[in-house]
């Protein structure tokens, strides 16, 4: 039976994945900090009869991350699909950003997926064999305000992504290394991730449940690609970015600023996870539940150039209009 192993697997879309990979009879790894959540996650897996193993530890430490790797071959055995998904953002204008807060973000957004790329190259170099999946997002081709140290993470994951696969493309090896851009998503992350502003928290509409994800994830076993977009608005930005970005730096001063609060104040009592795992059962969903889409259009990034240039023209095209458009408002 094959393995799998997720980070950031306590919620939201790396819920969804995991809970998606042990559907399909994979067993589970979880590494993430917050042992409660882990432990949740843990026996949702096992209620499709798979072995599971939950292992705590902070991705941005290479060492607890290489020791987790092995600790998952020793148990489970050899692992065959590693997906990097932990994440952690700050929302605020850069320049009220210490740089604590700025290094931290870089370290679990960015270089925990450095971590664990490395550590599952480690294993399944010699037996030539496993896919590599790194969560993304939209933002890591068109970045937004207020998120620059996440934006900043999405986009290195693509260009360190990128490179390790043309390195693998010259040893001629049969590793996949792919990543999944996805859109905003549904998930608890909102309540939890560290606000300086004033108003609350939500995604960009418009909003996806974690289980597109999940299932945009679970394809990519099925059939390789280099890259994978999912969602009208990802794809409306990555192709809209392409064609015209001046234009969409313009729009998304007023979309992407106001677009991310939801129009209430943050709650007074705010814990957040930067430093620290807000700890406890999370949900698989966040509370965007009303409007939020369950079925997503994918495409691939691997596309023919021609192909890509006349669907990237239309599509652009229609990326403008959204764009136009004034974001909703979700309470």
């Amino acid at each position: 039976m094959s393995v799998m192993v997720i980070t950031g697997g306590t919620a939201g879309a790396g819920k969804a994945t995991a809970l998606r990979f042990a559907r399909a009879g994979y067993h589970v790894a979880l590494i993430a900090r917050d042992e409660t959540g882990l432990q949740e996650t843990q026996q949702a897996c096992e209620r499709f009869g798979v072995k599971t193993l939950t292992i705590s530890a902070d991705v941005a430490d290479a060492g607890a991350v290489q020791r987790a790797a092995a600790e998952v071959e020793a148990t489970l055995g050899a692992i065959d699909v590693w997906i990097n998904n932990a994440m952690t953002t700050v929302l605020a204008p850069f320049r009220q950003m210490s740089d604590d807060e700025f290094r931290r973000v870089t370290e679990v957004t960015y270089l925990g997926y450095v971590n664990g790329t490395r550590a599952a190259l480690e294993v399944m170099t010699p037996r030539d064999r496993g896919v590599i999946i790194q969560a993304g997002s939209a933002l890591a081709w068109r970045s937004i305000p207020l998120q620059s140290a996440y934006c900043g993470a999405k986009a290195a994951i693509r260009g360190f992504t990128d490179a390790v696969r043309t390195e693998l493309m010259h040893e001629k090896s049969h590793i996949q290394l792919t990543m999944v851009q996805l859109p905003g998503m549904n998930t608890a992350q909102f309540g939890w991730a560290r606000n300086k502003m004033d108003q609350a928290m939500q995604p960009v509409p418009p909003v996806y449940q974690p289980e597109v994800a999940a299932e945009a994830i679970y394809s990519v076993i099925q059939r390789p690609v280099n890259e994978l977009w999912v969602g009208k608005s990802t794809i409306q930005s990555i192709l809209g970015q392409v064609f015209f970005p001046r234009l969409l730096d313009r729009l998304m001063v007023k979309k992407a600023w106001e677009g991310q609060f939801t129009g209430q104040p943050k709650p007074a009592e705010h814990q957040d996870d930067l430093f620290t795992p807000v700890r406890g059962n999370h949900p698989g969903h966040g509370p965007f539940n009303e409007g939020a889409r369950r079925k997503a259009v994918t495409i691939s990034a691997d596309l023919p150039g021609k192909v890509a240039a006349g669907v990237g023209v239309a599509v652009a095209t229609m990326a403008l209009r959204a764009l136009f458009r004034r974001p909703g408002r979700r309470r």
